[in-house]
């Protein structure tokens, strides 16, 4: 499970270095070999060990894609998708396109979502955290407590 937020950095070739606790876990569950795509709603970038991309790219592929934001969907997140593995150094290379399409650039924050990361440009995601939660809670969440 992947939890926490981790400031790295990324180099001009666009490679960056996953944190150790966070390797140590992608190299035990898919021998360093991860999936990088683009989020479906917002400017940043998921990441998933190999065995957890697996089923969530099986339920994108099942949705019905003779709906029109299906497809938009379908585009973004499995369009853009690339299959990468962590260097002997625990470093992974960033396409160009992934890297503009998050704005990527030398400060990054990656941030653990339990199955899945977000890799952030640092400024967006200050700004995400700058926000304030306004706006009606979803029922969903009425009833959790911390």
């Amino acid at each position: 499970m992947f939890t926490g937020s981790h400031s790295i950095s990324m180099d001009p070739k666009g490679r960056m270095a996953i944190p150790a606790r966070i390797r140590d876990s992608l190299v035990a569950s898919s021998a360093g070999r991860i999936w990088v795509t683009a989020h479906m709603y917002e400017r940043c970038l998921l990441v998933y060990s190999e065995p957890e991309w697996e089923p969530v790219l099986a339920k994108v592929q099942a949705l019905p894609a003779g709906n029109e934001q299906v497809r938009k969907i379908q585009r973004r997140f499995m369009g853009q998708a690339v299959n990468l593995e962590l260097d002997a150094n625990g470093r992974v290379l960033v396409p160009p396109t992934l890297r503009e399409f998050a704005h990527l650039d030398k400060k990054l924050m990656l941030v653990g979502l339990g199955n899945k990361l977000e890799l952030w440009n640092e400024d967006s995601w200050n700004a995400l955290m700058d926000q304030s939660a306004d706006g009606e809670m979803p029922a969903e969440l009425q009833n959790l407590s911390f």
